[in-house]
Parts: structure tokens; C-alpha cells; sequence
């Protein structure tokens, strides 16, 4: 990504122009699209009557269209300039996914420890702290990266350590039914109108004494609590359903993997490798036996 001096400015960032041009981005294409799409209901709004700028909004994130179903049920006055904290490896390693990235969510590259560093992205070093201090809220998702089962993840203790250092509280936001209609792994949008929650919640502040990842864990059960409270009124999934789900199909993945592994084990001549070793055993095998050594007990 090329370096933009005016992108790493936090000015930048509530600029009346891109405010405008994001407002077009945003309420008549995104909204627009995601509320046709979707059925979307709206919950706890009359808790942001006090809510004034800076502010970090955090939410689960496990769909395409967690940023758009957040920035959609804000009230504008709150949502015109949020800065949207995106993957820097993902959203910003070309210039027109970038381009386009920047228009939409007033977005600016963050990077993730898991991932190499993104070409042209030092710039941006220390920009979430300045925003707060120029008093643009933010939108940061804790998990870091959406989830692939629809399950919570745990939540990292960076913006529960920002809140804290910038004394600004989080506005915590629940998307109920969001993975259900657009997960991951799918690369078609939802066509059969699914319904979705967003369930807005009081603003949290780190108590005395607590440390980050104390303020992050608390954050995360009242996410995990304003989810599960709305999906089990509307007869959805819970996150716990979907813990279980994948619980159950990892086991189903081990004993796949025990079943045949041992099978093929007692058909090799000791010395051999097996099929879970072998190139010939397939990619399923493989991966499937990099997962069971994680998750299975050492003998």
C-alpha cells in the first residue's frame, strides 16, 4: 500500500468531504443494501441519548456485514465520523480495496500480530490513540478477526488498554443473526431475508483497579449476555449453541482422523509414515491431524 501523509492525519478523518461522501457510502448503498437484504431490528437506542464523541464502539464480528449493520443503526451524529480499525493484511494490501475500505468505513490500517507487516502501513503507527485524542470514535472489533463458527472468541486486551490510557468508555454492540445470514465462508450475499438484531448496550468503563485484560473479559460477557439474551427471546442460535456445534464437529473430526490414521498405522511397516505424514493421504488428513494434536489430550 502506498503511504498517504493526509490518511495518517486524524483530521483527515472528519473532513466534511469525506464525511459527505462517506454518508452517500454509507445510508444510500450500504444501508440501503444490508436493510433490504435483511430484516434488521434495532434494540437499545434510547441508551445513546448521553453518548457523545470520543467513544470506542465493540461488538462480536463473525459476518460480512458487521461494520454496515453497525455504522447503520447508529444515529448519524455519532456514526459520521467513526474511524473503523481494519486488518492491515487483509483490507489494505491493494490500493483499490484500500480506496475502497477508506470510503466506506473511514477506515485506517491496523496490524496484527499473527500477520506479516503490510507495505506502507508505518505511517499509521500510533494513529487509534490520536483519533481518541482528536475525539473521532472508533469502531474495533476485540476478537481481532471474525469468527469462523459463529462461536465468541476471546476478546484481546488492546482496546480494553486504550479505553483505559485515553479514558474514553466502549459502547458495546451485540449482532445477533449476522453469521446466520452472511458468514465467512460464504461469498454470496443473503437472499432469503434472514432477520438480525443489533442490541445496543449501556457504555462500560474500566473499574477501578481492573487491568486491561480484566476490562476485556468483562466486555466480552456483556457482549456474550446481550447476545444470548436477544437470540434466545427470538428463538436463534445462542452463542453456546454455536460453541457446541463446533464442538461436536471437531470431535466428529478427531475420531475421523483416530479411526483412519489408526486403521492405516496397522497396515504400514513400522519405519513407515502415515497417511497423516504422507502426501497421499489427502489435505483433509492433514489438516485434520494438525487440529487433533491441538485440541486432543498428550498421552
Amino acid at each position: 500500500m502506498a503511504k498517504s501523509p493526509k490518511a495518517s492525519n486524524p483530521a483527515t478523518y472528519r473532513s466534511p468531504v469525506r464525511s459527505s461522501v462517506r454518508f452517500v457510502a454509507q445510508d444510500v448503498v450500504l444501508k440501503s443494501f444490508v436493510w433490504t437484504s435483511c430484516k434488521v431490528e434495532v434494540h437499545g437506542e434510547e441508551l445513546l441519548d448521553n453518548v457523545d464523541a470520543p467513544f470506542i464502539v465493540i461488538a462480536n464480528h463473525s459476518s460480512h456485514l458487521d461494520a454496515s449493520l453497525i455504522l447503520g443503526a447508529l444515529p448519524r451524529r455519532l456514526s459520521k465520523h467513526i474511524a473503523t480499525g481494519a486488518a492491515a493484511d487483509y483490507f489494505f494490501d491493494k490500493k483499490l480495496k484500500a480506496l475502497t475500505t477508506s470510503l466506506f468505513f473511514n477506515a485506517y490500517p491496523v496490524e496484527r500480530r499473527t500477520a506479516q507487516p503490510t507495505r506502507g502501513t508505518g505511517n499509521y503507527k500510533g494513529l487509534t490513540g490520536r483519533l481518541l485524542e482528536e475525539g473521532i470514535p472508533l469502531l474495533i472489533f476485540p476478537e481481532g478477526t471474525r469468527s469462523r463458527t459463529g462461536a465468541l472468541g476471546s476478546f484481546k486486551p488492546g482496546v480494553a488498554a486504550l479505553s483505559i490510557s485515553r479514558g474514553v468508555p466502549c459502547l458495546p454492540m451485540a449482532l445477533v443473526g449476522a453469521y446466520a445470514a452472511w458468514p465467512y465462508d460464504r461469498s454470496v450475499p443473503p437472499t432469503n431475508h434472514p432477520s438480525i438484531h443489533v442490541v445496543i448496550g449501556h457504555p462500560l468503563t474500566a473499574h477501578a483497579g481492573e487491568d486491561a485484560q480484566g476490562f476485556a473479559d468483562r466486555m466480552r460477557s456483556v457482549v456474550a449476555e446481550m447476545y444470548n439474551s436477544t437470540a434466545r427471546a427470538y428463538g436463534m442460535y445462542t452463542l453456546d449453541d454455536y460453541a457446541r456445534k463446533d464442538a461436536l464437529r471437531q470431535a466428529e473430526d478427531v475420531a475421523w482422523v483416530r479411526e483412519h490414521g489408526e486403521e492405516q498405522t496397522s497396515q504400514n511397516s513400522p519405519g513407515e509414515e502415515t497417511p497423516a505424514q504422507e502426501k497421499t493421504s489427502g489435505k483433509k488428513l492433514k489438516s485434520l491431524t494438525k487440529m487433533a494434536r491441538r485440541i486432543l489430550p498428550r498421552k
